[in-house]
C-alpha cells in the first residue's frame, strides 16, 4: 500500500501525461472492437481527432450495444469478455441501467479504488488500528443474467459485483457473511445483518449513509444501547459514497461519540471510481487519474446545446460547474454519466460533487442544483439543532391566481422546534448561495416561500420499498423538475390506513 502512495504522487505531479497515456491505451486496446472499427480507432492519434469523430452519448445511446453484450455477444465495445454488469438505480431516468464491468475495470478501477481508499486513509492515520477488527460492509445483491443464453454472466449492485470478486484477505476482514450481505430482500437483510454483526468488533464501516444508518439503528436495538461507540468502542472510520454526507453528518455524530471517528468520502458509481478523499477537508476528493478512465468536461451552461463545448483536464477552471464525460476500460465511450462536479483545486486536481444533470429545479429560471439544496438544508439544520434522515423537493407550478414555489418533503431524525423558522432559514440560505433563486424570490416576484412537509420516520424507506428501490446503490432523488416524486410520496402518506 505504501508503494501505491508513490504512484499516486506521480499522477498528482504529471496529471496530463498520465491522462494522455490512459487515452492512448484505451484507443489502442479497443481499435479492433466493433465500436472501434466503426469509428476507425486505428487512425486516431490524438484527443482532438477522437472528439471530432466520436459523439458524446448517454446511457440510452449506449444501450443497444450494452443489450447485445448482455445477450452474450462480445468484442462490441471492449475486447475482453464481459461477465459482469453493474445494475444502477437509474437516477438519470426512471429505469435501471446495466453497466458493463470488464475484467480490467474490475481490477484497475473498482478494486484499485478500494485499495487506494485504505492506502490514503492509513497514510493519513499511521496510528490506525482498523485491521484489529472487522469492516461492516453494507452492500447490494446480484443474480444470473437471464438474457445471456450461456448463463455465464451476472448483474447486480456494483457493491455486490465487487464483493463477489474481492481478494481473500478483504473477505476475511469484512462482516457480515457473504450469504447475508448479498441477500436480495432488504428487510430480511437488515434483521439478519444486525444480529450477526452486533457482537463483532467493528472498527470500520463502508456503504451508503442512508442504508448504513438503518443497519446501525437496528444493531443498537439488538444491543440495547443508544450510542454506537458503547458497543463498538474501536470504531474509527466510515467510508461512504453515493450521496452527499453533509445533511447526515450531525445524525452520525449524534450516535457515534468516539473522538477518533473519521468520515472518508469516495466518489464511486456503477461506471467506476472517480475520486477519493485524501485530506481532512470533508468537502473535496482527489480526482483519480490512473484508473483506465479518460476525462472530459462540459461547462454547465453548455449542457443543453446540440454541440456543447468540451473542456479537457488542462483547461478546467476553479469553482465552475462541469458535467463529466468519461471513456473507460469497460467500453463506455464519451459517456455522459449524469453528474456535475466543481474543481476545488487544480494542483492537485481535487473535486466536489455538485449535483446531477437531471436532478435540479428550474421551473422558473431559478436553477437550483443538488449542491444548493444540500447546503441550505445543512445550514437550516445547524441553526435549529435539527437532524434529517432524508428529503426530496420539487416545484409548485403556477396556477391562475397562484404563484409558483418549491415544495419539500423532509424526514427528520430530530425535528426543529419551529418548522417555520427552519423553512425561513433554508429559504434565506438558498437566496444567499443562488442569485437566480434570490432574484425570483425578491418580493415574491416569481416564487413564494417554500412549503415544507415534515413526515413520519420511515416514510422514505417505505416509499423506496414501494418503488422496489431498497438498498444497494439506490438513492432518494433529491430534486426533480416535475412533481412526480412529491405527489407519489404525498399520496402514499395520505392513503387511509
Amino acid at each position: 500500500m505504501k508503494k501505491r502512495i508513490h504512484q499516486i504522487e506521480l499522477f498528482i505531479k504529471y496529471p496530463h501525461e498520465v491522462q494522455q497515456e490512459v487515452f492512448r491505451n484505451l484507443i489502442r486496446t479497443a481499435e479492433n472492437t466493433e465500436f472501434g472499427k466503426s469509428y476507425s480507432y486505428s487512425e486516431i492519434q490524438n484527443v482532438e481527432t477522437y472528439i471530432d469523430r466520436v459523439p458524446i452519448g448517454t446511457y440510452e445511446d449506449h444501450f443497444p450495444n450494452i443489450e447485445r453484450i448482455m445477450r452474450g455477444e462480445q468484442n462490441i465495445l471492449w475486447p475482453t469478455d464481459i461477465k459482469w454488469f453493474a445494475k444502477s438505480s437509474g437516477t438519470t431516468n426512471a429505469k435501471s441501467k446495466f453497466i458493463p464491468v470488464s475484467p480490467e475495470a474490475l481490477e484497475d478501477c473498482h478494486m484499485k479504488g478500494g485499495k487506494d481508499l485504505i492506502s490514503m486513509y492509513l497514510n493519513n492515520r499511521p496510528d490506525s488500528q482498523m485491521f484489529q477488527g472487522k469492516n461492516l460492509s453494507i452492500g447490494g445483491s446480484h443474480q444470473i443474467n437471464q438474457l445471456d443464453p450461456s448463463g455465464n454472466s451476472s448483474y447486480g449492485d456494483v457493491s455486490a459485483v465487487i464483493m463477489e470478486n474481492m481478494p481473500l484477505w478483504a473477505k476475511y476482514v469484512r462482516t457480515p457473511s457473504e450469504e447475508i450481505a448479498l441477500l436480495d430482500n432488504w428487510d430480511e437483510k437488515i434483521e439478519r445483518m444486525a444480529k450477526e454483526v452486533a457482537f463483532e468488533n467493528v472498527t470500520s464501516m463502508s456503504g451508503v449513509p442512508t442504508w448504513t444508518l438503518l443497519v446501525l439503528q437496528r444493531v443498537m436495538e439488538v444491543r440495547g444501547v443508544t450510542n454506537v461507540s458503547d458497543m463498538w468502542p474501536d470504531l474509527e472510520a466510515f467510508f461512504h459514497g453515493a450521496v452527499a454526507f453533509g445533511p447526515y453528518r450531525k445524525l452520525f455524530e449524534s450516535i457515534i461519540s468516539s473522538p477518533r471517528m473519521q468520515y472518508v468520502e469516495m466518489y464511486n458509481a456503477s461506471e467506476g471510481v472517480f475520486g477519493i478523499s485524501d485530506t481532512s477537508n470533508h468537502d473535496e476528493m482527489l480526482l483519480m487519474l490512473d484508473y483506465g478512465i479518460f476525462y472530459e468536461f462540459i461547462p454547465y451552461e453548455e449542457l443543453d446545446k446540440e454541440n456543447p463545448k468540451v473542456v479537457q483536464l488542462a483547461d478546467v477552471e476553479l469553482a465552475k460547474n462541469y458535467a463529466i464525460i468519461i471513456s473507460t476500460n469497460s467500453g463506455l465511450w464519451r459517456y455522459k454519466i449524469g453528474d456535475t462536479i466543481k474543481f476545488t483545486s487544480l494542483s492537485p486536481y481535487r473535486i466536489k460533487i455538485s449535483g446531477r444533470t437531471k436532478h435540479f429545479i428550474n421551473a422558473f429560471g431559478e436553477e437550483v442544483i443538488v449542491e444548493n439544496a444540500e447546503s441550505a438544508i445543512t445550514y437550516a439544520c445547524n441553526k435549529t439543532n435539527a437532524v434529517i434522515e432524508n428529503f426530496t423537493a420539487g416545484p409548485v407550478y403556477l396556477k391562475k391566481g397562484k404563484q409558483g414555489g418549491h415544495e419539500w418533503i423532509i424526514e427528520f431524525a430530530r425535528e426543529p422546534e419551529d418548522l417555520s423558522r427552519f423553512t425561513s432559514l433554508l429559504d434565506q440560505h438558498l437566496q444567499e448561495i443562488n442569485s437566480d433563486y434570490e432574484a425570483k424570490r425578491e418580493q415574491d416576484l416569481a416564487l413564494v416561500a417554500p412549503v415544507i412537509h415534515a413526515v413520519a420516520k420511515g416514510t422514505f424507506y417505505n416509499w423506496m420499498k414501494k418503488r422496489g428501490k431498497l438498498g444497494g446503490q439506490n438513492k432518494v432523488p433529491r430534486l426533480s423538475n416535475n412533481r412526480d416524486y412529491l405527489e407519489d410520496i404525498l399520496e402514499m402518506i395520505n392513503e387511509p390506513a
